[in-house]
């Protein structure tokens, strides 16, 4: 099994053509070959999530409409729920039972933002100016950079992704090097979700780097 990054829509090497194997804890077999990302990766990721929010496609979007598309990713996951569950075991070494419940958890978490996307959270304030209210409003803020640990990969993943993408921000993940695969296979659903290219983006390098990496990029 190949794993690629996932950048711009469109599925790609490192810059380098740098490679890591992913280790099965039970056995220590590989299980998988993932792209070694390094700062120009970073970079490649950043720069399509910047595009994608500038050009307003996703962030303009009707939150009902968004909305929708994250539901549907949790549609989706229910409905690959075996297969990622095997994955998880695979990457983790934890029971294929609670891989299943885990899965059960994600699909939920992408379901509870996905409703709540069209949902008005404004705040009503009081207004100096007689007649008349003020009200916050809260609005995407641009692109987000997200890294995960390697316990509960695809869970934790989650928690950032879907609200992210239900509030009309663009992100860049990077999954634990240590644990990939489910959150990788969750962005080819977000293909078949019909989520727009460049909205979400993921790329791989060692944990130890992330943070440097990631300060550098952006700056």
């Amino acid at each position: 099994m190949n794993v690629n990054m996932y950048i711009n829509g469109e599925w790609t090497d490192a810059v380098h053509g740098s490679k890591r194997d992913i280790i099965n804890p039970y056995n220590q077999e590989v299980i998988a070959t993932t792209s070694e990302g390094t700062r120009e990766d970073t970079e490649r990721a950043i720069k399509a999530a910047r595009i994608a929010f500038d050009s307003g496609g996703w962030s303009n979007t009707p939150a009902g409409e968004r909305g929708k598309i994250v539901n549907e990713i949790g549609r989706l996951i229910r409905e690959d729920k075996e297969e990622l569950a095997r994955l998880e075991t695979l990457d983790t070494g934890k029971t294929i039972e609670e891989s299943r419940g885990d899965m059960d958890d994600i699909a939920d978490v992408f379901e509870y933002f996905g409703g709540l996307a069209d949902k008005d959270g404004g705040e009503v304030i009081p207004s100096p100016i007689p007649d008349s209210t003020s009200k916050v409003v809260r609005e995407p803020i641009g692109v987000c950079g997200q890294i995960t640990p390697w316990n509960y990969p695809l869970l934790q993943a989650a928690w950032k992704l879907a609200p992210a993408l239900a509030a009309g921000n663009t992100l860049v993940m990077k999954p634990s090097e240590i644990t990939p695969l489910t959150t990788v296979r969750v962005f080819e659903l977000f293909e078949r979700a019909g989520l727009p290219k460049g909205v979400a983006n993921s790329y791989s390098e060692r944990e130890q780097k992330s943070e440097r990496l990631y300060r550098r990029a952006w700056t």
